[in-house]
């Protein structure tokens, strides 16, 4: 590269970064696209519109019913955000919380009240029309029921979703595609033939007025309708969203809506903002002062990555919760793995006697297999859980994707063209870039017997420990509202209380009387009311509660409304993260196996990945930590992690199997020793951030940071004492040796 190209690329790099970072402070347009205020957050950083649905009809509704209903409704509302919630309160009632929203009336108008869906024949057995061309009905719901005329009902439908086909011309056509369970697939097998002939009509009545009057072009003998017609993408999406809601088995009615604060306040918002930029500018420090010249490039590169993320969070309009933040936290450590798998190839080819543009050269191109595939292999996990996730899962996934991306161009591309410009510039003395030093050698497959039983004994304390909490009478696991239901109560105060003051003031108060650290504070906005939500209380502490309000902040016992209310993750989304996970695992092992020729390679990987899950939750079992939605973010974060850190480590171990002649041990410990301080460093500088946000960040944050520390320290554990001799010992016990 040329001095007057050097500086022209370095020059475009700036521009680039001075551009994303005006977008991100002004954002495009008069929309502002892209700027970091207009970042959607989730309930748990900005709050949004909380609506509470009451049950109507007679009698009460099972809890079968009740769990059927909320689980419908949470794919209804997934539309708005992937962070809404929606859980039960008491036996009859259920509240959605929709993020970043401030207008409840327009989210009831547009959801529409829960009401009951009926396919209607056009005409009865005698030939009379059951309604006209507009719709409308010419008898009641009962006189159609009574004469047959009603095909279905909304429980038989058991999915609905908008696509786009086409059609025989070749133009884009947007439908909805149905899903019946068996009695209605055999009631419109026969309804659809009977109108197919005459190409007659089946309405679809929601709510009191028609949805959709589709014509019937043949018969649907398979339980697989298409209702072709819609204009657009967004009318077939709400007319599938119609249909799911209308599916319901439960009638419901608008109770009460309010728009409410942030979960964890403004004080938990601006601490982990301010971790987070002491954290960068930590990381930052120590690229520079251990890596010198190509730190700074990478540094330089960081500052551009973080700043696209930004961008791309409010341009792809994700929703950024706590959970989303972990999967930042870990992209940016990938990014910083990336730089820093580079670099070291770098100073092994200046130590091997390269010059420092050949060895530049030689250190992309030997570290470019790592760092594909530890970044394809996470990015499957994350594509897995965004699909089949739902709620604060799909949320991480696609931050963690989104992260994993940027990560991948800025590393490979952007710190290249920065390090190539500064060589070109005249920065080509070795000493600027380093030399790979002889490091003590370590006999890490000789001591895999101690590794492997100390890895063992941690996880049987935690199975033991789990044991004996269920037989005190105490879950296994200290699960959290989310997971178990709780109690929500509102209080009414005798003032408008800040949010500030009530994180200060009030929550340390609830906290001594639950013992829990993860109290939940929603501000009702426009009025004095607070809601806070806790783990279920008992009439003891329930009664300390009210007299805690009574004696520290005056609140009358009348203002004070206690309800219990379900949990958030229900059996249906938790099966869905379980497969989520199961499914990505099994698509990891795949590649791993695919890349690597060698399943033994896969399995050893697996391996860590449940040996890092195991000693977490026996950390978890020991602290009593809350298990609440961070504890799925925090499990994925560091399974992430430490296959990551696995697949360099089998990297150096696939290069040596293919150009020496040494025995499986040392081949194996050649392999952790090359990339021991690789695997530190990497460790050190996400270690760092995370421990900043553990500093600075509130009680609920700190027990969302301190697992993800313990993680990573276990990740970096398996990946250099276990992976390599979990793989040597499958490789000398299973199948071939060599």
């Amino acid at each position: 590269m040329k001095k007057q190209n050097a500086i022209m690329a370095l020059l475009a790099v700036l521009l680039l970064i001075a551009g994303f970072g005006y977008m991100v402070m002004n954002g495009l347009g008069v929309d502002a696209v892209g700027s970091a205020k207009g970042i959607h957050l989730g309930l748990d950083l900005a709050g949004g519109v909380s609506i509470t649905y009451q049950a109507v009809g007679e009698g009460t509704p099972s809890s079968e019913d009740m769990d059927d209903t909320v689980y419908k409704l949470q794919q209804r509302v997934q539309g708005y955000s992937t962070e809404a919630l929606v859980y039960k309160e008491g036996i009859d009632r259920i509240n959605i919380e929709i993020p970043g929203l401030s207008d409840a009336n327009a989210v009831l108008e547009e959801l529409g009240k829960p009401g009951s869906l009926y396919f209607i024949n056009h005409k009865d057995s005698n030939g009379n029309e059951n309604y006209d061309s507009m719709g409308n009905l010419n008898k009641s719901i009962e006189e159609l029921t009574a004469d047959g005329s009603i095909v279905l009902t909304g429980s038989n439908v058991k999915e609905s979703r908008a696509g786009a086909i086409k059609n025989d011309m070749g133009n884009t056509e947007y439908v909805v595609e149905l899903t019946l369970d068996d009695e209605g697939t055999k009631k419109f097998a026969e309804a659809t033939t009977a109108a197919a002939p005459t190409n007659d009509t089946i309405m679809i009545y929601y709510d009191g007025k028609p949805a959709s009057i589709p014509v019937v072009k043949s018969a649907i003998t398979g339980g697989m309708a298409q209702i072709s017609g819609q204009k657009t993408a967004e009318e077939a999406e709400q007319l599938a969203s119609t249909i799911r809601i209308g599916g319901l088995k439960i009638e419901l009615e608008e109770l009460r809506s309010n728009v409410v604060g942030a979960q964890l306040g403004t004080e938990a918002i601006s601490r982990s903002l301010k971790a987070g930029l002491i954290g960068f500018a930590i990381i930052v420090l120590f690229m520079c002062v251990v890596y010198l010249v190509p730190g700074l490039a990478s540094s330089i590169a960081l500052v551009l990555y973080c700043l696209i993320t930004v961008f791309c969070l409010n341009f792809f309009d994700m929703t950024l919760t706590l959970p989303g933040i972990a999967g930042i936290v870990l992209s940016i450590g990938m990014a910083v793995d990336a730089n820093v798998i580079t670099f070291a190839r770098i100073r092994e080819e200046i130590a091997a006697g390269k010059s420092v543009r050949s060895a530049i050269d030689e250190g992309y191109k030997k570290a470019l297999s790592a760092i594909i595939d530890g970044n394809v292999t996470t990015l499957i996990a994350a594509l897995v859980l965004g699909i089949i996730g739902t709620g604060s899962i799909k949320g991480f996934a696609q931050t963690l994707a989104l992260g994993i991306v940027v990560s991948m161009i800025t590393a490979l591309f952007v710190t290249k063209l920065i390090l190539r410009s500064f060589y070109a510039l005249g920065i080509r003395d070795e000493k600027w870039y380093g030399r790979a030093k002889e490091l003590k050698f370590i006999e890490f497959i000789s001591k895999r017997k101690l590794f492997i039983i100390i890895s063992s004994g941690v996880i049987v304390v935690g199975i033991i420990t789990m044991i004996v909490n269920s037989a005190m009478g105490k879950h296994a696991l200290n699960y959290s509202l989310e997971f178990l239901g709780g109690t929500s109560t509102n209080v009414t105060f005798n003032e408008d209380m800040a949010l500030a003051d009530i994180d200060a003031k009030v929550v340390p108060s609830i906290e001594k009387i639950t013992g829990d650290a993860n109290v939940q504070v929603q501000k009702v906005t426009g009025s004095n009311e607070v809601i806070f939500k806790t783990r279920a209380l008992n009439v003891t502490e329930r009664e300390a509660f009210n007299d805690m309000m009574e004696s520290e902040f005056g609140v009358a016992a009348d203002k004070i409304v206690a309800e219990t209310i379900s949990s958030t993750i229900s059996s249906e989304m938790s099966r869905d993260a379980i497969l989520a996970i199961i499914i990505a695992t099994v698509l990891m092992l795949v590649y791993i196996w695919f890349r690597f020729k060698d399943l033994r390679f896969g399995a050893s990987s697996v391996i860590c990945l449940l040996h890092d899950v195991l000693v977490v939750v026996t950390f978890y079992a020991l602290a009593r930590i809350t298990v609440g939605s961070t504890f799925v973010a925090c499990i994925l974060t560091i399974v992430g992690y430490s296959i990551n850190a696995t697949i360099v480590i089998f990297d150096r171990i696939r290069e040596k199997l293919a150009t020496t002649k040494d025995s499986l041990e040392k081949l194996a410990n050649d392999a952790v020793n090359q990339t021991l301080s690789r695997s530190l460093f990497t460790s050190l500088t996400t270690f760092v951030m995370v421990a900043v946000l553990y500093i600075l960040g509130v009680s609920s944050v700190k027990e969302f940071a301190l697992p993800l520390m313990i993680g990573i320290v276990c990740g970096t554990y398996s990946s250099v004492c276990l992976a390599s001799a979990i793989w040597y010992i499958l490789r000398t016990k299973v199948g071939a040796t060599k």
